[in-house]
Order: structure tokens, then sequence, then C-alpha cells
């Protein structure tokens, strides 16, 4: 009943759209316009032109002096095999000198994706699942978590909801600052 309603009253509002015969209004007429009032329409555009009023800048471009680093600058390369995965800079926490030679190798093989690559190498990689505030270096690692990694003969990867992360170094706080202070 309501659908029924609703597609009449769409008919009757479309229908108050005709005029008294029964068809639609036609729009309104206009002149083309012609060769010279376009020009002059052109020609206004150009003069009204605010491009024209910039001032050319000096100095060294700015999208040159702040462009982002590379992928790659900011990426560590970790290899076994036939597969290479890339993690952030200072995701590795740990690299046992017997495994060092997987880290930065200079025999790049197939990418893949971190995922793919622990999954098949989980034998000699351990990731430590850190939360935000650790990996920005405001809250520090556990003491008994930095016993157990110092012990592991494995690489360690930093790890936030199971992707690499960079590991800042701990941020000095307040109390600190005041204790060193305090010794001088």
């Amino acid at each position: 009943m309501k659908i029924t309603t609703l597609l009449i009253g769409a008919v009757v509002a479309g229908v108050g759209n005709l005029t008294a015969q029964g068809f639609p209004e036609k729009p309104p007429m206009q002149e083309a316009i012609t060769p010279e009032q376009l020009d002059l329409q052109f020609r206004k555009a150009q003069q009204e032109d605010p491009m024209k009023q910039l001032v050319q800048t000096t100095g060294e471009d700015p999208s040159v002096k702040n462009r982002p680093p590379s992928l790659l600058e900011n990426s560590d390369f970790i290899t076994f095999g036939n597969l290479t995965a890339l993690v952030p800079k200072k995701a590795i926490i740990q690299t046992p000198k017997n495994i060092a030679n997987r880290v930065n190798s200079a025999n790049l093989t197939r990418l893949v994706g971190w995922t793919e690559f622990y999954a098949a190498n989980r034998g000699w990689i351990t990731t430590l699942e850190v939360s935000r505030s650790q990996a920005e270096g405001n809250t520090p690692l556990a003491e008994e978590v930095k016993e157990h990694l110092s012990r592991s003969g494995n690489l360690i990867v930093a790890t936030f909801k199971g992707s690499p992360i960079s590991l800042l170094p701990l941020k000095p706080t307040a109390e600190s600052l005041t204790s060193k202070n305090q010794t001088k």
C-alpha cells in the first residue's frame, strides 16, 4: 500500500512538469556564441588571470629539499635461500654473528612480503611484539625481556600487530634528566 502511494506521488510530481497539451516544457532557446564573442571572453579571462599576479619565488625548491628518503634507504634486507624481505631500519634488535651474513646481504633474490618470509624462516627468526609506546621510545622494554633476548641465538625483529616496526631508542624522561643534572 505504501509503495503504490509513493509511486503515484512520483507520477503526479512528474506530470507537474508537463504543459497543458501533455508535452514536456521546452528549454528556452539561446543564440549560438559568435567567434567574436568567444574571443572577447578569452581576452577577459587572460586579463583577469590570477596566475599572472604571482611572484616568482627564489631559493631552493622545497619539493626537492623536503623530499622523503626512499624506501630502500629506510629498510634493512633479510635474505635466506631464494627469498628476501624488507624490514624498517632499527626493527632488527639483535643479529647473532653466525647469521649476520643474512642481513643486508648483497645477493638479493626474490622479494616477498614479511609474512611469507617469516613463515618460511621461523626457525632462526624470533619476533618481539612491542607496544606503540615502546616503539616510539617512550617506554622501556622489561628487564626480563632484555635478558631473555640476550640469551637467544636467533635474529630478533621488533613487531607491532605482527608487522615489523622500528624500535626507537629510549627517550630521556624528566626524571632521568633531573638525576643527570644533580650528579654534575
